[in-house]
């Protein structure tokens, strides 16, 4: 026991406890022990003490901060996966020696290395603050230190090293950034190899959705861009439909002052910009039933306040502001009003529909379909049906003799007293405007005309893994595959595929994006699976050479032009396209491949005969077609005095087919003597067009008809047999097709030329001899002297008088047979021409000699009784 009790004084009893030794906390923090009290006992000796009653001490040892705080460990190590927050990735432990709760405590720990991601609590447990990177920082040392209740810090910090190892990430493995796609391919994969990395998770369901962006390509996606005709005769849509937005030209001179694009059709409206439809191109008053169609982008109305926004209104051209019929967004909504006349109604009837649609005001493309059924009217956008979400009803209008105005892109104000105007300014594009009076359109016509032709696809939906569920949406933009398990969602994906059904698509990028959603069992999310970012590259197809051949020159008599069925134009017509290929080049080779034309087969969306020069007198002359040989084609055809244009999307054979029916046919050809065509052919409304074959018809009137005879018996046949017995001729035969009639006719100049020069030399032959006989006659007159003194001339006065006249006349027979012999000579052509012409010069020479030998013979009759020889 290291305490003792004194004595201080034996009178009064004061004592003292006192400890012998040094008392230390930290080997006993308290003791107890009793303690009793002697007096100093009776007599001399002190015996006979008596004692006190016991007392119980309970000593406890105060304790001073003496030691100071010490890690258990000298250092402390732990290893994280990068990628995760930890709640506690190690705990560093210190002690204090002392004995009491004050100081033997570790109240606080600290780290003591700075800007470091990483965190402890007053537990030691060490967190990291952040997500840590493998690639960015392999390991971490950090220094701990620590304190107890009393602030005494430790005598030496800690080493805490943190190890960072590369994590197991989940997410798509073994996938391309870039896709590339040729024109013509079909249906290529996406991802032939992905595959999901899930580490180990306890999966429970994945979902993914594959998204293809083309809001950027045309008008939301790669579509056909072939005219708005061409289209709804190609799906089928009823005809009628009268195109509001058509191309600029010298008929439909309208919208020649609107923004357009011209690759796509595309008219932009700024907010200052409308146009009048011309009187005459839609009917004034339309039925029950019609359709309005177009594309529409619209992005949201500018200013605190919208004002209307007119796509289409047909109102008073003068005096007042009546709205007949009108479509416009007010609000990111759609609005249609239609005012009937009083003499169609009288009575409160619906007047304006209301559509409230996101797509309205989202800056994207939208197919609108206006289907009036009236009182009923439907929209379709993109293919979908929408219900009005309010009709409201007003008064028929009252009739009157005001005209009205249709416009687009704006209203026309006619009431205004100033000056009329326009007013409700678009802002957007639009394209493809059409109204279709007294028919509507179908679901499955609406559907066709709003179709993208790329998209994606999955190949092969048959061997989908059990378990797997997909969804696409309207456009096959979207795709959403769902599954439960890890390998039939990889073999599902390796199946997704694009496909671009266009012989042409629109070369540029296609952006893809792929997102997933992984469910693990008992978690709603359990894992991160990162997105993938990737694209198509649709490269520019060949741009292809479309060539037209045949007859380009041809002669007729009249009479077949007078006919009833008239004269065939394009009898033999070739339509081929052509592409140029370069062989593909071995690397290191010195040898240039040749360059290939391939022929290839596409479709044409129209042909037009074009008159050249002055057009078609409709009161005798024009072309026709019979509208039988249309049949069965996606063709259409119209007619006019500047020629005949064959619409609508159909093989190069059938438009072959349709052009070599197109006759020509004159009732009145006395002042005609040829016409002039120019044939020329398009694909994707202009984008490819093919060379202007030029047609010469001449007309042979009956002056002519000899060397008609010949001329076609020399010319046409070949042809008709040349295009019947070779139709699938390559280009370059096709282009000599027309070889045989030139040459014929060169042939036919040079025989031409040939009879002139003979008949000039008959002429200076002539010319020549008559001059050298009278000079000859001269001569003899003066070299002979006669001896008249006996002779007796006796001289015919009659004779005298007439013979002049009748040398005059066979002077002027003579000069008709010299023209008839050159017109003769003129009409026949080949070496029997040549022979003939010989012949007839030897005969003229000798008739010439006798003709004026029997002249001077009439001119001088001789008295010769008298005469002595």
């Amino acid at each position: 026991m290291p305490f003792e009790a004194v004595v201080l004084n034996k009178t009064s009893g004061e004592g003292r406890l006192r400890a012998k030794s040094p008392i230390d906390c930290e080997l006993q923090k308290e003791y107890t022990f009793i303690i009793q009290a002697y007096d100093c006992g009776a007599g001399p000796s002190g015996t006979n003490w008596k004692k006190s009653h016991k007392a119980v001490v309970h000593i406890q040892v105060k304790d001073s901060n003496e030691f100071a705080p010490t890690f258990k460990e000298t250092s402390y190590k732990a290893t994280v996966t990068e990628g995760k927050i930890y709640d506690s990735i190690l705990q560093v432990e210190a002690m204090d020696e002392d004995c009491s709760p004050q100081f033997s405590q570790i109240c606080n720990y600290e780290i003591v290395t700075t800007d470091v991601p990483f965190a402890i609590d007053r537990n030691g447990n060490i967190r990291n603050t952040e997500k840590l990177n493998y690639d960015k920082q392999h390991q971490y040392e950090i220094m701990v230190t620590a304190f107890d209740c009393g602030q005494k810090r430790a005598t030496e910090d800690v080493l805490v090293r943190v190890d960072v190892k590369p994590v197991c990430k989940p997410g798509w493995q073994d996938w391309n950034k870039r896709i590339e796609y040729k024109p013509g391919s079909g249906s290529i994969p996406l991802f032939p190899s992905i595959r999901l990395e899930t580490c180990d998770g306890p999966v429970s369901s994945i979902q993914t959705t594959i998204e293809l962006q083309t809001n950027y390509i045309g008008k939301g996606c790669d579509r056909e861009t072939y005219s708005e005709k061409s289209l709804q005769k190609l799906c089928g849509a009823s005809s009628g439909a009268i195109d509001l937005l058509p191309t600029p030209s010298e008929t439909t001179n309208w919208t020649a002052g609107l923004l357009i694009d011209n690759n796509d059709l595309i008219f932009k409206f700024d907010g200052k910009q409308g146009a009048k439809i011309p009187d005459g191109i839609v009917p004034k008053n339309l039925t029950d039933q019609f359709t309005i169609t177009m594309w529409m982008k619209h992005g949201p109305s500018p200013g605190l306040r919208a004002e209307k926004e007119t796509i289409l209104c047909n109102s008073d051209k003068t005096e007042m502001n009546r709205h007949h019929y009108a479509l416009y967004v007010h609000n990111c909504r759609l609005v249609f009003l239609l005012r009937k006349d009083f003499d169609q109604a009288d009575t409160f009837r619906p007047a304006e529909f209301h559509w409230k649609l996101d797509q309205i005001c989202d800056k994207e493309w939208h197919y609108y379909v206006v289907n009036v059924e009236f009182p009923v009217v439907t929209l379709y956008m993109d293919g979908t049906t929408y219900e009005p979400y309010l009709v409201t009803n007003d008064w028929p209008i009252h009739p009157s003799h005001i005209d009205m105005q249709l416009t687009v892109g704006a209203c026309w104000q006619g009431g205004e007293v100033a000056k009329p105007r326009f007013a409700q300014y678009f802002h957007g594009s639009l394209a493809s405007l059409t109204i279709r009076p007294g028919k509507i359109e179908s679901q499955k016509v609406i559907s066709c005309l709003q179709a993208c032709k790329e998209g994606l696809d999955i190949n092969s939906l048959e061997s989908l893994g059990q378990g797997i569920k997909y969804h696409f949406n309207p456009s096959q933009s979207v795709l959403v595959v769902e599954g439960d398990d890890i390998e039939n969602i990889n073999q599902a994906l390796q199946k997704v595929s694009y496909i671009n059904s266009r012989q042409f698509p629109t070369a540029g990028i296609r952006r893809l994006k792929v997102s997933s959603k992984v469910q693990c069992f008992g978690e709603d999310v359990c894992i991160s699976i990162p997105d993938i970012d990737a694209y198509v590259m649709v490269f520019q197809a060949n741009e292809p050479k479309i060539t037209i051949s045949g007859m380009d020159h041809f002669a007729r008599p009249a009479a077949q032009f007078e006919s009833e069925r008239g004269v065939t134009l394009l009898p033999d017509i070739r339509i081929v396209s052509t592409v140029t290929k370069v062989e593909h080049q071995e690397e290191n080779s010195t040898v240039h491949k040749p360059v290939v034309l391939e022929e290839m087969l596409h479709n044409l969306d129209f042909c037009d005969i074009l008159v050249i020069g002055v057009d078609l007198d409709p009161r005798q002359e024009c072309l026709e077609l019979d509208h039988k040989e249309l049949q069965g084609k996606h063709l259409d055809a119209t007619n006019s005095t500047t020629g005949y244009s064959i619409y609508g999307v159909d093989t190069m054979r059938n438009y072959e087919l349709v052009l070599r029916q197109v006759r020509y046919r004159n009732w009145h050809t006395s002042n005609v003597f040829d016409r002039k065509f120019r044939i020329k052919c398009s694909e994707l409304n202009g984008r490819y067009t093919s060379n202007d074959f030029n047609l010469e018809v001449n007309i042979l009137h009956n002056s002519n008809s000899n060397f008609m005879d010949h001329v076609s018996h020399l010319v046409i046949q070949p042809q008709f047999l040349q295009s019947i017995h070779h139709p699938e001729e390559s280009v370059n035969s096709i282009h000599s097709s027309v070889v045989p009639s030139v040459a014929t006719i060169v042939i036919i100049m040079c025989v031409s030329i040939l009879v002139f020069i003979i008949a000039l030399g008959i002429y200076r032959i002539r010319t020549s001899h008559h001059h050298s006989s009278t000079e000859n006659e001269g001569s003899k007159e003066n070299e002979m002297d006669w001896d008249d003194s006996a002779l007796t001339i006796t001289v015919n006065p009659m004779e005298k008088y007439e013979e002049p006249q009748h040398v005059e006349e066979e002077s002027e027979e003579e000069v008709e047979e010299e023209e008839e012999e050159e017109d003769t000579t003129s009409d026949d052509s080949g070496e029997s021409e040549e022979e003939e012409e010989e012949e007839e010069e030897e005969e003229e020479i000798g008739n010439e000699g006798k003709k004026q030998n029997a002249s001077r013979q009439e001119q001088l009759e001789w008295d010769d009784s008298t005469l002595h020889y």
